[in-house]
């Protein structure tokens, strides 16, 4: 038997607004040590690399003094571009995931495609949520936003709806929850599948 392709990225990205550093594995068992200078969202990656099974490592800093936008959003970017790397040529892969994840009253749904066609769809959070301020550094909006990065960087097809929710905090990490294991699924190799899951033969 054949061993199959290492499936890991490392990468770094260096602007004027941020530093960051990030290797995963996506054959992990969710490891991960987070430091991005955001508490909330080291909170957020470590929920996705344990829920997706994703080994991930994180070293970001950045002009935080300003805001957390451009850490979070150089962030969400580079993990997206090492999910890319890291499927090659996503030969075997399951390819679709979902999930259906509660976090006490909140309940949040994902649906993954590793399709090649970048695309975001993400509503049901309630009115106003962007502008909360999460953990004292991080706004709702910001949930949003790094799917979308991420989605466009990996070029993954997403869907994220909010059923319910009240409570902030359980809301974004609901949603991220099940981000993760929709992905968990999606990027699975599965025994049944030769070659590239996709009637044109590529992805």
């Amino acid at each position: 038997m054949s061993t199959p392709a290492s499936r890991t990225a490392s990468l770094r990205r260096a602007t004027s607004e941020s530093t960051i550093e990030l290797e995963l594995d996506l054959d992990g068992t969710g490891q991960s040590t987070i430091d991005t200078t955001v508490p909330f969202f080291d909170h957020l990656l470590t929920a996705f690399a344990k829920h997706s099974l994703v080994d991930l490592t994180v070293t970001a800093t950045g002009d935080t003094h300003i805001d957390a936008h451009h850490t979070v959003e150089d962030t969400a970017i580079v993990l997206g571009q090492a999910i890319r790397q890291a499927l090659g040529d996503k030969a075997g892969i399951s390819r679709y995931g979902d999930a259906l994840v509660p976090l006490d009253e909140a309940l949040a749904q994902a649906v993954v495609d590793i399709s090649g066609r970048p695309y975001l769809v993400h509503s049901g959070e309630p009115e106003g949520y962007e502008f909360h301020l999460i953990g004292g550094h991080f706004t709702g909006s910001l949930v949003r936003h790094t799917f979308e990065a991420i989605a466009f960087h990996a070029g993954l097809t997403v869907h994220v709806t909010l059923v319910a929710g009240r409570d902030p905090h359980h809301i974004a990490e609901a949603e991220y929850k099940a981000f993760a294991r929709a992905f968990r699924q999606a990027k699975a190799l599965d025994p049944l599948v030769r070659g590239i899951p996709s009637t044109k033969g590529a992805l």
